[in-house]
């Protein structure tokens, strides 16, 4: 028995992820369908042992499968999401396009799993920003703990979250730096190797950009409308996991020992906090891994219920998608989606 599944945006980064996770987690499939633009069409992609040749998204019957995990931009997602929910399949969307949807459940299983509930309503579920969906991992068992009043967030984004063309600027500006060759930024708007750029998305009115924008409306629809939340992103030049240098206020007292006994009993958190040159996390330890890590944390002496924390997680993975699989996984748990017949049947 297994899940007839569409990877729509097959051949991009966090689509050969979703791929590679579905079968690390053995996520019961019966029928495997990568799905592409045009000219992908017929381009090998891996999945488990053997590989599935992708198919035309304009030409695909999406009537024929049970799950959708769509990684394929935002444009895409306005354009196909909707419908492909109206053919029956649920759309599980890594973009950011029905995430403040009132109708589309946003969702980090381990932050509000009862949302998945409002999962038929359209048929899609959106799988929240990845510095979002770190943050909020790491801040829900501290909230219910001892109620988060109001955060202060810095990231530190690595490239891949700008895709393939993002990761392949600070390879060649890298190489470039080097070689005295050209550093003429493409998809950054400022050279990205050995610098870091301020600026993520684009400008809002208030000053903010709309990717600082999405993470506290994000925090605010999962966790808690009630939280203050301040971001400023930062883009650096790490190839893949993003970082977060968090302070948190919260309405009661928690002492780092006991924020650290909280994350440690959490679930998709693991504490590295040791008072030691290379006691704390960092992009390359979380690389490749599922977990979101909690470090460097301490007591924020500026107010009166104050800590301070780092986190850290793969934003391929936990970012985008593990948790879209994640979703996947609560969705047969919980009875929404049911099984068929068969089991692992490839479109090759």
């Amino acid at each position: 028995m297994g899940y007839r599944v569409a990877v729509v945006g097959a051949t991009g980064n966090v689509g050969r992820e979703m791929l590679a996770i579905l079968d690390e987690v053995k996520f019961p499939v019966a029928e495997m369908h990568a799905v592409a633009s045009r000219r992908s069409k017929g381009v090998e992609v891996a999945f488990g042992d053997g590989t599935v040749r992708c198919e035309d998204l304009d030409q695909f019957d999406f009537s024929k499968v049970d799950v959708v995990l769509m990684s394929a931009g935002g444009t895409v997602s306005r354009a196909w999401s909707e419908k492909i929910g109206t053919a029956g399949p649920i759309v599980i969307d890594n973009s950011s396009a029905f995430r403040m949807d009132p109708d589309v459940p946003l969702v980090v299983p381990e932050v509000n799993p009862e949302a998945i509930r409002d999962a038929r309503k359209k048929n899609i579920i959106a799988n929240p920003n990845c510095s979002t969906i770190q943050l909020v991992t790491a801040l829900k068992p501290l909230h219910d703990a001892a109620g988060i009043r109001r955060a202060v967030v810095s990231t530190y984004q690595s490239v891949s979250g700008a895709g393939k063309d993002g990761m392949d600027e600070l390879w060649n500006q890298t190489k470039a730096v080097y070689g005295l060759g050209d550093t003429t930024p493409k998809k950054f708007p400022k050279q990205i190797a050995f610098n870091v750029i301020p600026f993520i998305g684009a400008f809002r009115d208030d000053g903010y950009t709309d990717e600082e924008a999405k993470m506290w409306n994000e925090t605010h629809k999962m966790l808690d409308p009630s939280i203050r939340l301040t971001v400023t992103c930062v883009r650096v030049p790490v190839f893949v996991g993003h970082s977060e240098a968090v302070t948190l206020e919260f309405d009661r007292p928690i002492s780092p020992e006991e924020a650290r006994a909280v994350l440690r009993e959490a679930p998709g958190v693991l504490v590295v906090d040791k008072q030691e040159a290379d006691g704390y996390a960092t992009p390359v330890e979380a690389a490749g891994e599922f977990a979101v890590y909690v470090s460097r944390i301490r007591k924020d002496h500026t107010v009166e219920h104050g800590l301070s924390l780092w986190v850290v997680s793969d934003n391929l993975r936990k970012g985008a998608a593990l948790n879209a699989v994640q979703i996947a996984q609560l969705l047969d748990e919980q009875g929404v989606i049911q099984p068929t017949s068969g089991y692992r049947t490839l479109t090759v």
